[in-house]
């Protein structure tokens, strides 16, 4: 969003592609209203170099009316659409304003971005704040909706919600955790489950006994894989060792519950360095990826600027295969641990184009690939990841709508944390 852009109100700036659409130019002071003895007109450039009939500027004069500026206008193809208006006075040309219009097709043009982060840590887990503060500190900077996801604990999200259930907010706060299955180092989350999956693991006879008839179920059906003899098919369950097989059905466990509570499930940080390893090993991740027991892949995860090698094998090893074929639904998260520390807070999203905010269909949107992954480190420009037209269109909305969109955010999120303050929680 340019200097310029608090001077004037323009509505809209998302339209429908290869359609006519109408917008509206409004000077909001009195140094950039329009003059009476001036004539303007506009230039239109499409960014892809497409315009209609194949004229790549568009010029268009305007006449002003009631303070305002208003014109029809064809956008064609889904893409930004630069409109350069010239103010002429006395035979003197300058330029008034510039700004951007951005067209979409139909499908996208129904959704609305909504910007959230679905790993995030308090002081219940290891953590720095209260759940509430969190939530507060996320509307602050702009997020449309979280889910607190502490280490083990499922409470701790419900904290959240309960804390701001009285008021009349715009902010989705859904339930969650970072699931830890005993004896499986694979990091997980229940985003949005209706009940606790950790909750589940303190009946542990139980769970080995389910997970065992999943592994009995993996060993047959990969004792018949290799009957069949099939030399162009990798068998790559042959390569999981006893851990990893314990491991990956142990992580089927986990989503398959996670989808019966509700909620979606995301695996976590797989080029995580713990212990001078990756967190999950080449063979398991490559079979979950083959098999996709997860909902969601965290393509980015909350890793400090000394560490961001791991984000980079995480997009290569996506992009790698969405090259096979296999696409996967991906989320972007800032796996904060502390609002207030300066570190990983607000340095990675997700934008979900979604019909609406609610859970269900934020969860079906990213289960339909209607998702991007964004990093935004401190003092870098934003680097968005996931299909290009949805990047395409994320990076303008970073550059265009996103500021005004957050400082509406900011001011919510001091309502939220004035309330904290003065109510306390039991």
């Amino acid at each position: 969003m340019g200097k310029k852009d608090i001077f004037f109100n323009v509505h809209p700036k998302i339209v429908k592609a290869n359609k006519e659409s109408a917008i509206t130019v409004q000077p909001l002071f009195d140094h950039c209203k329009l003059k009476n003895d001036a004539r303007y007109f506009l230039i239109k450039r499409s960014i892809e170099q497409r315009g209609l009939n194949n004229i790549e500027d568009e010029k268009l004069e305007l006449y002003p009316a009631n303070g305002m500026l208003e014109f029809r206008l064809f956008f064609e193809g889904e893409q930004e659409h630069i409109l350069d208006i010239f103010e002429v006075t006395d035979g003197k040309e300058i330029k008034y304003y510039s700004f951007s219009v951005y067209s979409l097709e139909e499908d996208l043009f129904l959704r609305k971005p909504y910007k959230g982060d679905m790993h995030i840590h308090t002081y219940y887990s290891d953590g720095a704040e209260s759940p509430a503060y969190v939530a507060a500190s996320c509307r602050k900077i702009g997020l449309d909706f979280i889910a607190i996801t502490d280490h083990g604990k499922y409470e701790p999200s419900l904290e959240a919600i309960n804390a701001f259930k009285s008021l009349n907010i715009d902010f989705k706060i859904f339930p969650g955790e970072e699931v830890h299955p005993p004896r499986n180092a694979v990091h997980m989350i229940n985003f949005g489950g209706r009940f606790s999956i950790n909750e589940l693991f303190k009946d542990e006879e139980k769970y080995m006994e389910e997970v065992e008839k999943i592994t009995r179920g993996l060993e047959a059906g990969n004792e018949k894989q290799d009957n069949e003899k099939n030399d162009n098919k990798k068998n790559l369950y042959s390569d999981l060792s006893d851990t990893d097989k314990y491991q990956y059905a142990s992580c089927f466990w986990c989503f398959t519950k996670i989808r019966e509570a509700g909620g979606m499930g995301i695996y976590c940080h797989p080029f995580w360095v713990y212990g001078s390893k990756y967190n999950v090993s080449a063979a398991l991740n490559a079979f979950m990826f083959k098999t996709r027991p997860f909902d969601a892949y965290e393509i980015l995860g909350g890793y400090d600027t000394d560490a961001v090698n791991s984000n980079n094998l995480q997009v290569a090893y996506y992009q790698e295969e969405r090259e096979k074929g296999n696409k996967v639904p991906i989320v972007g998260v800032s796996d904060a641990h502390s609002c207030e520390s300066g570190r990983l807070f607000g340095w990675y999203y997700t934008i979900v184009f979604s019909p609406d905010p609610e859970l269900p269909n934020i969860i079906d949107s990213i289960k339909k690939f209607y998702s991007v992954a964004v990093e935004a480190l401190p003092g870098e420009s934003a680097r968005v990841y996931g299909p290009f037209r949805l990047v395409k269109y994320a990076l303008f909305l970073i550059k265009e709508v996103f500021p005004a969109h957050d400082a509406i955010c900011f001011e919510e999120g001091k309502y939220m944390m004035e309330y904290i303050k003065s109510h306390v929680l039991i």
